[in-house]
């Protein structure tokens, strides 16, 4: 066994790297700055933390969340690996017992938040504690144009300056190539090594629904999945207060989380999260950067998102422990008439344009009767061909088509009679008002009423146009100007179809309800009356220790127990998971339940069930 794969196996009890884990580790023990974009739950922090264990001195990770910072330390502490953290949680006399430790050299990785680094007094303490690698965690905060801009990140390329001979390490879990650059230049990596991991996550599922009494649609999702975990987020500080009030009032366990509550609150609401005394968290876009809960089973979007990029983010926070998990948005065209009106507020021009590409496209996503994998990986340049997919709902029940040519060509002559009246383009919803034959000022000062377009769609409804001009955006039939105000303007390929009256097909609506569940990538099979046993004893060891159960063991590492019966310490060599430290703490009790649960009931076969004898 290699010296790497032999302090995954004794530390964190894996028997093999993920994708580009060994790549990314061993150029940054070569002494090489690195550029590591994986995805949520594709193992970055390994990346950093065998490095840590196999050099001396301190590697220096930048974070930018309190709870990220102790719910990683808790982490690395229950495996045995000598970790600290350095915020404003802690008091003075805790913080200074801390600093001396460093001073003595007593560990082997400190997290800390960016503002702190900048300080005047820590300049000689970081130049004394003999650091090997400083590891940007979210690294994406750098750049304004990713989704979680932080100035504060800026800021960090002085560590340059302060320490020139030691490498940096920049991991992000999501950036466009806009981003990455940003990324490399502000943090001034040199001839950095670039990994990109795909953006596919296997695990999850994908599906859209139209936003249709969102509470009752809501409650009948989570119902269903009675003992898992889950975020809804929503875009309102007040929806997610009136969400999590329903949902607990109906018998859910639920709490809001916004940046309106105190820090008080949100600690205690998120540490209850975290802990599984609170199975929903009810949130702002304020929740869940850097949270490594593993065991979110579900993520709904009760609104629309802003941009694709967040989106992705959002939704990786389920299944980070590559089990099964589904990721639910609920779509609405009122929601995307408040998302335009939030736009128009934006008074710089180039803020606002980029804002309202990024909204198409998340439009585009929503609306989209294609596969989604293929929507969210194009969106970041990977092209994705395995199509069906087989986890998501276009790919699972794809939508039924119709002869949409009458609409079509009604909607491209009105944009063109239009244009040719009065020699300008208008936007979408205009558009639509003239086919509906709306009675608006401007329809009337333009003399739209005087067009023969006007009122020939008032058999429709308005929200139906809506959809079938965006399909039209989406075919390549229309496409929006590139000026302050965007217009709609025909494409050559919608001059052709208007002449040549050639068929077009375009999509019926979405369902209202979710399709079946589906089978996706990671389910691990397992006695699922064990696993609750299993479930119940991690459960109580964590509360002894004060931690979340998932510090004691992730979900995964349950079901194989609950596949595999391990019933003697040994067996534990064969579970991932399962590291030295954690074998020698936690083995003994649970191969004790394990045995006593098989006293009372047969060991369930499965297919590639290991032989202990």
């Amino acid at each position: 066994m290699s010296a790497l794969l032999e302090v995954l196996k004794l530390s964190f009890g894996y028997t093999e790297f993920r994708a580009l884990q060994r790549e990314i580790i061993e150029e940054s023990l070569a002494g090489n700055d690195v550029f590591a974009l994986l995805p949520t739950g594709g193992g970055k922090s390994l990346c950093f933390q065998i490095p840590a264990l196999i050099q001396p001195g301190l590697t220096l990770v930048v974070s930018p969340l309190i709870a990220l910072m102790k719910d990683q330390v808790d982490s690395l502490q229950a495996s045995g690996i000598s970790a600290t953290f350095l915020n404003s949680s802690l008091d003075a006399s805790e913080s200074k017992a801390r600093l001396q430790g460093l001073h003595n050299g007593k560990y082997k990785l400190l997290y800390v938040a960016p503002e702190r680094l900048m300080l005047d007094s820590w300049e000689d303490k970081l130049q004394s504690w003999n650091i090997n690698l400083i590891a940007i965690d979210e690294a994406h905060c750098i750049s304004e144009w990713g989704h979680d801009f932080r100035p504060e990140y800026r800021k960090i390329s002085q560590l340059r300056k302060l320490l020139p001979d030691v490498p940096v390490m920049a991991l992000t879990a999501t950036a466009t190539g806009r981003v990455r650059e940003d990324i490399i230049n502000h943090l001034k990596l040199r001839e950095p090594k670039c990994f990109v991991a795909s953006f596919n996550r296997p695990n999850l599922s994908y599906r859209v629904i139209p936003k249709d009494k969102p509470l009752q649609q809501i409650i009948d999702f989570v119902k269903k999945r009675d003992h898992e975990s889950g975020i809804i987020y929503c875009s309102s500080r007040k929806g997610t207060e009136s969400l999590a009030e329903s949902l607990a009032d109906r018998g859910i366990k639920a709490k809001p989380y916004h940046a309106g509550l105190t820090n008080k609150e949100r600690d205690s609401h998120q540490e209850l999260f975290l802990r599984d005394e609170v199975k929903v968290i009810c949130a702002t876009v304020a929740f869940g950067m850097g949270i490594n809960k593993p065991n979110v089973r579900y993520v709904i979007h009760h609104d629309l998102p802003k941009n694709l990029e967040g989106y992705y983010q959002e939704t990786g926070r389920a299944g980070r422990d590559a089990l099964p998990s589904d990721c639910l948005l609920l779509f609405s065209a009122g929601d995307v008439a408040k998302q335009m009106h939030f736009l128009d507020e934006i008074s710089d021009e180039d803020e606002q344009r980029n804002a309202r590409t990024q909204l198409q496209q998340m439009l585009h996503y929503a609306e989209s009767s294609g596969c989604r994998r293929v929507d969210l990986m194009g969106y970041f340049g990977e092209t994705w061909e395995e199509v069906p997919c087989g986890a998501c709902d276009n790919c699972l029940s794809p939508r039924e088509s119709f002869d949409g040519t009458i609409h079509a060509q009604k909607l491209l002559s009105c944009v063109y009679r239009i244009r040719r009246a009065g020699g300008f383009g208008v936007g979408l919803n205009h558009v639509v008002e003239v086919l509906t034959g709306a009675n608006t000022e401007k329809i009337r000062r333009w003399n739209h009423d005087q067009l023969s377009t006007y009122g020939i769609g008032k058999d429709t409804h308005r929200s139906q146009w809506l959809a079938i001009g965006r399909e039209l955006l989406r075919m390549g039939f229309l496409r929006l100007s590139a000026g302050e105000h965007q217009v709609l303007e025909l494409t050559p390929a919608g001059i052709e179809a208007l002449k040549s009256r050639n068929p077009i097909q375009l999509t019926k609506p979405m369902t209202k309800t979710p399709s079946t569940r589906p089978q996706r990538s990671g389910a691990i099979d397992c006695d699922e009356a064990l696993f609750e046993r299993l479930r119940i004893l991690r459960k109580k060891l964590a509360d002894e220790r004060e931690v979340p159960a998932y510090i004691i063991f992730g979900d995964n590492t349950l079901r194989q127990m609950a596949r595999y019966y391990p019933e003697d310490e040994d067996d534990f060599d064969s579970i991932s998971g399962v590291g030295e430290k954690k074998k020698a703490e936690f083995a003994a009790l649970f191969a004790g339940e394990i045995r006593s649960y098989l006293e009372n009931n047969p060991k369930v076969l499965f297919r590639d069930v290991k032989d202990y004898s």
